[in-house]
């Protein structure tokens, strides 16, 4: 009988030692859980405070009536309006006939940057509308700015 005892008592010890650092480890977890909300959201208030954005003088460039063959090349100046730096990662025309270029150094705000794009109109006779696509880090981060034109057939 005593020994049952011991052997019951030894079992309600570890159960109540095991519950106890249960119960500890989920009230760290619940208060470690409180903690990571209160820092994010703390970094997405900061994140959302300081963001840049990308402003162009001039969106669009009719290059008007060329010959076929001929290349048309335009650069188009954006500004950083925003209060962040901004980071252009990637820079993509509609059309392989058109070529942009761009510099990946972050543009500081306040700041301007170029995109130089080279359409070849061999091969392209009639209306054009080239896309190209700007992507970065700013609040509109999804930018967009056309060349257009009319592409003669050589004679």
């Amino acid at each position: 009988m005593k020994k049952m005892n011991y052997s019951l008592l030894l079992a309600f010890g570890i159960w109540t030692l095991s519950s106890c650092g249960a119960s500890n480890k989920s009230e760290n977890t619940s208060s470690d859980s409180v903690n990571a909300t209160a820092d994010t959201s703390v970094n997405t208030e900061a994140a959302a405070g300081a963001i840049g954005t990308i402003e162009f003088a001039e969106p669009a460039f009719d290059f008007g009536q060329i010959k076929e063959g001929a290349e048309v090349t335009h650069t188009f100046t954006l500004k950083n309006t925003g209060n962040a730096p901004l980071i252009i990662s990637e820079v993509r025309a509609s059309c392989g006939c058109t070529q942009p270029e761009f510099s990946k150094s972050p543009v500081l705000p306040g700041k301007t940057s170029d995109i130089k794009v080279t359409f070849k109109s061999e091969g392209q006779v009639g209306k054009q509308q080239k896309i190209i696509t700007i992507h970065s880090n700013a609040s509109n981060g999804l930018t967009t700015v056309q060349l257009k034109g009319e592409v003669l057939a050589a004679k």
